[in-house]
């Protein structure tokens, strides 16, 4: 069934070619067509183009395939072309012809468009989630080794003390940066674009502010012309905001890698978490962060790739934008299954609390000695030279106590503040309102 064909046949192969993997990818999106249509037809009765009865009817039957897409039974058969087919198929099958009013005054290309931002709201939703575990576990581990001290590097070569709880914070904080970005693509995803029709909108009496209202949006997409427009540009902003968690994870997970190794030895994880090798019995591979860096430097690519697909698309629809699912729904997964896991293997993280007294690290404290010679009177200058000379005669003495007190440094690691962010960003959100709508729109 193709709710846009004629009397003509379309040819297999041609057919097979522009539905391409469309059924598997509009799985994800079953449930906002459902919702995407209940507010839709609510909209059409209250503009006579539906009676009480056909609304009753259909407004029970979609929620009755509501729950079956929640419950995993629901399918798109072969013949069908897109959820959007299967959806309204069914609902004539169970309704009559009551079913087939449901697409006035709409177009795929505007439903397509709902669904899709519904679908995109709630895995933003999604990954806060996730991000919200992993950012309670940093802070945690940071606070709890908060006077463990490490290397710190520029250069890699080693350069001033560093701390556990500074290590955990700056990722932990990185998240709260992260947060920002993904709720500018959440701003993004909650406009209404229903209603733009195939982007030209409809001669109907279109009521948009109410489907906004029904399906929880902020606010509309306004032009029609430019709700269309706006399939690619969303993708892509939400694929930026994507991108910067999954840098974050990727750099986090070569540290990981990195200090694990035997010749830093800051850090380990129990043997069952990690892997072996087939003819060296001492190996302990760190592979869950070996795939998280790959995974989220796939992900960080997402942007171009979606940006090089529609870059040189003109104003309108065009089929090119359908091989976005593909890029971009797989690596909502991804990057979830990598939160997730990140925060497992942080649960289990062990630390070595002895680092610096190795003699190999003496001149990380070299900055220490020099401040405290300032703090005695010698211009910082001096001070400089005369531990620079020290060390080339190999005389330089560290002093090993590390004095620093101001906001954000190893003394003052300042997490209350950095929980304080995190808990401002993620209220930004306004999941509640959204949870509200969507709760009232399914109610019996």
């Amino acid at each position: 069934m193709k709710i846009w064909q004629k009397n003509i046949d379309v040819d297999s192969f041609v057919e097979n070619f522009t539905v391409g993997n469309d059924r598997a990818m509009d799985l994800h999106l079953a449930g906002a067509d459902v919702l995407g249509s209940l507010a839709h037809t609510k909209m059409l009765y209250s503009i006579d183009l539906m009676t009480s009865e056909d609304l009753e009817a259909v407004q029970k039957e979609l929620k009755n395939i509501y729950r079956d897409v929640l419950d995993g039974k629901f399918e798109i058969e072969d013949v069908v072309e897109d959820v959007h087919s299967q959806i309204e198929m069914l609902l004539t099958q169970r309704v009559g012809d009551a079913g087939k009013k449901i697409h006035s005054g709409r177009s795929r290309n505007d439903q397509v468009l709902v669904d899709l931002k519904l679908y995109f709201r709630s895995e933003i939703q999604n990954l806060v989630g996730q991000t919200e575990k992993l950012f309670n576990q940093l802070i945690e581990l940071s606070n709890t080794h908060a006077n463990v001290l490490m290397p710190g590097y520029t250069h890699l070569q080693i350069a001033m003390p560093s701390s556990f709880g500074l290590w955990f914070g700056a990722y932990a904080e990185s998240l709260v940066d992260d947060l920002h970005l993904l709720n500018a693509a959440w701003k993004v995803c909650n406009k209404n674009p229903l209603g733009s029709a195939a982007g030209y909108g409809s001669s109907f009496p279109l009521n948009r502010t109410m489907t906004t209202n029904l399906l929880g949006f902020e606010d509309l997409n306004y032009n029609v012309v430019y709700a269309q427009m706006g399939r690619g540009k969303t993708e892509r902003v939400l694929a930026q905001a994507m991108s910067s968690i999954a840098a974050t994870l990727a750099k986090f997970a070569m540290d990981v890698c990195l200090f694990i190794n035997q010749n830093f030895g800051f850090i380990s994880f129990p043997a069952h978490l990690t892997t072996g090798s087939s003819i060296m019995p001492h190996k302990k591979n760190p592979d869950v962060f070996e795939l998280i860096r790959s995974r989220c430097n796939k992900i960080q690519a997402l942007p171009n790739e979606i940006a090089l697909m529609t870059t040189n698309l003109p104003v309108g629809y065009h089929r090119d934008l359908q091989l976005l699912k593909e890029n971009l729904f797989p690596a909502f997964q991804s990057l979830n299954d990598c939160l997730e896991i990140a925060t497992f293997m942080l649960q289990h993280i062990d630390i070595k609390n002895d680092i610096l007294n190795d003699p190999k690290y003496d001149y990380l404290f070299s900055v220490e000695v020099v401040n405290n010679e300032v703090l005695q009177g010698i211009p910082f200058r001096e001070a400089y030279k005369n531990i620079g000379l020290a060390i080339e005669e190999g005389t330089f003495n560290p002093e090993k106590s590390v004095n620093h007190t101001h906001e954000g440094s190893i003394g003052n690691l300042c997490n209350e503040e950095i929980v304080r962010l995190f808990a401002e960003s993620k209220a930004a959100f306004g999941f509640e309102k959204v949870e509200q709508a969507l709760e009232a729109l399914l109610a019996e």
